[in-house]
């Protein structure tokens, strides 16, 4: 139950209103108190409504209102993150009179505050002008440049500090570290965003790295360093290429002063553990993306047990959930296995697992392991209430078309084509940023986030920032696009599709089975008016006697990538590291969008007139789908080999399959195409082990083996 007790406006003029700041104060803490599990939300910028049009002062009165009431218990608050100054740095006789009205301490604090606003009358967002802090003592400057995350005087500051202290060491250890603590103190209380954090990671490093010639230069010791608050090793497992996420977590723990051990994408098993013994750490931090990596995070847990280790195991990425961690990972380690969902988790989760107070630690030790055992008896409680079909029944529920009047359209040609001279400038048109938003943990639809009330700021920055990039990648070409297409003959047989061309690829007649695709069907129970889909429902049937043709396409635009990223690492830049792999990401959804716009109006041309926006294309409004091998309407990644194969994709591309059939590089995009206009998107869901034994027997594998490279999907436990 979430209580809003109602922020009224101060400093009205009208005595009554004097102590409407403070009665909520009172309010929140009296709900705390007394209403157990109760939270309490509040409309900050009521606070300010006298003082509209002062932005100063308005922006005054929310941060010092906000770090009053979040410190008598207020949960979450609604107001412009644009419009939030850090406490720490308002001016001292602005917070003084702020506070005057907002804790009502003297009769005279309206006129008080609004003779000091007159002062600072304006639009602008500080009382003194944006280069007045440069004027500051060092220690000052530099925290104030961690927290605004500003590069520019970095050096130079820096070292100054060093030459008045009586260590390098002191000043990572005095005012970086200060200005971090502060950082992810707001960052843990929403009041600063991903974005900001991580610019304020890259002004640390910079700092950090200027100084590190003058700490090996005076020799110090390791007992005379820093001490972090402990060590985490980060690794994304074997077969994995993905890893933004596990970076922007690394980040945001190394604000919270953390040691960070970066091991990298697809490490082995056998690396991973063996350098968390060498390096001595507290906790073991895994990331995964598609279902091979979450199997490996299984063997992962299996041999920390096997080997009796003890160190806390950390579980992320973007298909891992708590109840994947709950009932397939924990069960396999008797020390603490926990799941991160982003970012902003880790570092209470971490500060818990290797907390000092040892009653403490254990406490959260056994929340965590009471909360997973509830997960695993909820999981095999809905197991057992699930109503599914036998895969017999599911076919007969079939998707059905007339196939008796089907034609299918011919594509221009049969065969593959390589598309080359793709300019980066023709793909931004077709860019979704939504989702690159949600890579920063920033939850909005573009372009509306750019106006929202709580993150609509940060957003606004972080879009600016991109697009900069985005134009320099593209004007310098440093990135390149690649993309690889094909169309063949092809009919349904059962939830089979089978592909006709001759071993030489060249098309042949639809007896001359070239390749068949395997796919799987939805099996759980609809309105008798609802099919149980597979995607070979929408290939002809080879029974009909209708020709039919199904299409392939790999894309990426990951090319360039890595290089671009270590030229940022190397300068300490997070910040525009992580930027270019989201970058690349979007880029390569963009570039599969426009190669299947072409595809429907002209290699394959079964939709010609087709005159669609880019918001009718991110929303899929066209004909047609284009489904993805390892996505939810066809889940098996294996299938992925046989697209490849079909492409010659490798050497058309240059893209290639890891051992667990990921893709690198990492900003590659590939599937199938279907042009019947029936065709949609659907999710497979659970599956019974009747069609688990159906399809091992169609693919001639061993079932062990696809309940492996199933296992989400499974209704059941293998």
């Amino acid at each position: 139950i979430i209580f809003d007790p109602n922020i009224l406006t101060v400093a009205t003029g009208i005595d009554e209103h004097n102590n409407y700041a403070v009665d909520f104060l009172k309010a929140t803490k009296w709900i705390k108190a007394n209403l157990p599990g109760a939270k309490v939300s509040g409309g900050i910028s009521n606070i300010s409504f006298s003082f509209r049009g002062n932005n100063v002062v308005r922006e005054a009165m929310h941060s010092a209102f906000l770090y009053h009431a979040v410190k008598a218990g207020l949960d979450m608050g609604i107001v412009n993150a644009g419009m939030i100054e850090i406490y720490e740095e308002i001016p001292k006789e602005l917070l003084e009179r702020v506070e005057d009205v907002l804790l009502n301490r003297r009769p005279d604090a309206t006129e008080r505050l609004l003779e000091i606003a007159e002062r600072v009358k304006g639009d602008g967002k500080k009382l003194e002008k944006d280069e007045q802090w440069r004027t500051w003592p060092v220690n000052d400057r530099l925290s104030h440049a961690l927290i605004k995350g500003i590069i520019e005087f970095i050096d130079e500051d820096t070292e100054e500090a060093r030459q008045q202290a009586e260590h390098p060491l002191h000043v990572i250890e005095g005012p970086l570290m200060a200005g971090m603590n502060i950082v992810g103190d707001l960052f843990g209380e929403g009041k600063m965003f991903l974005p900001q954090v991580v610019k304020s990671a890259r002004v640390m490093k910079k700092a950090v790295a200027y100084l590190i010639p003058h700490i090996e230069h005076a020799q110090a010791s390791e007992e005379g360093g820093a001490r972090a608050a402990g060590k985490i090793l980060l690794a994304t497992v074997k077969g994995n290429v993905h890893d933004i996420g596990k970076n922007i977590v690394g980040v945001v723990l190394a604000c919270n002063n953390f040691e960070i051990i970066d091991l990298g994408v697809m490490v082995p098993l056998e690396k991973i553990l063996d350098a968390a013994v060498q390096k001595k750490v507290d906790i073991i931090g895994l990331s995964g993306l598609i279902t091979p990596s979450l199997d490996e995070m299984v063997y992962v847990a299996k041999e920390m047990e096997r080997r009796k280790m003890d160190i806390p195991l950390l579980i992320g990425g973007a298909t891992t959930s708590r109840m994947h961690t709950a009932v397939k990972i924990a069960p396999n380690y008797s020390q603490p296995v926990v799941h991160v969902l982003d970012a902003s988790r880790s570092v209470p989760v971490a500060s818990k697992l290797i907390s000092g107070d040892d009653s403490a630690r254990k406490a959260f030790e056994r929340t965590i392991k009471a909360e997973y055992a509830g997960l695993r008896e909820d999981h095999l409680r809905r197991q057992s209430d699930k109503h599914l079909l036998t895969i017999d029944e599911a076919r007969a529920h079939k998707f059905t078309s007339d196939w008796s009047s089907f034609t299918a359209h011919k594509p221009k040609f049969l065969g593959k084509m390589t598309l080359s001279n793709i300019s980066l400038e023709e793909l931004i048109p077709y860019v979704d940023w939504t989702p690159f938003f949600i890579t920063w943990e920033l939850t909005g639809k573009y372009p509306a986030i750019l106006e929202d009330e709580v993150v609509g700021d940060a957003a606004t920055k972080l879009f600016d920032d991109a697009i900069v990039l985005l134009n320099k990648i593209a004007d310098e070409s440093l990135l390149q696009a690649k993309a690889v297409i094909g169309f063949w003959a092809a009919n349904a047989v059962g939830d089979d599709v089978e592909i006709y061309q001759k071993p030489n690829g060249q098309p042949g007649s639809r007896d001359e089975v070239f390749m068949t695709l395997n796919f799987l069907r939805q099996q759980n129970r609809k309105a008798p008016n609802l099919p149980n889909f597979a995607l070979s429902d929408f290939i002809a049937p080879k029974e009909s006697g209708a020709d039919d043709y199904i299409g392939a396409f790999v894309v990426s635009c990951g090319f360039g990538a890595d290089e671009l990223v270590k030229k940022y690492e190397a300068d300490h830049d997070d910040y525009n590291s992580i930027m270019v792999k989201a970058l690349a990401d979007r880029l390569a959804e963009a570039c599969a969008e426009y190669v299947h716009e072409r595809v429907r109006k002209d290699y394959w041309g079964y939709s010609r007139q087709e005159n669609l926006t880019s918001e009718a294309l991110i929303n899929e409004e066209y004909s047609g789908i284009r489904p993805a091998p390892g996505y939810p309407a066809c889940p098996d990644h294996l299938e992925k080999r046989k697209l490849f194969d079909l492409l010659d994709a490798e050497n058309e591309t240059g893209v290639y399959l890891t051992e667990s059939f990921a893709m690198y590089p990492a900003a590659t995009v590939s599937g199938w195409y279907f042009a019947n206009k029936e065709a949609r998107y659907f999710g497979l869901g659970k599956i019974q082990k009747d069609q688990v034994e159906d399809y091992a027997k169609r693919k001639q594998m061993p079932v062990e083996e696809i309940e492996r490279w199933l296992s989400p999907n499974l209704a059941y436990d293998a």
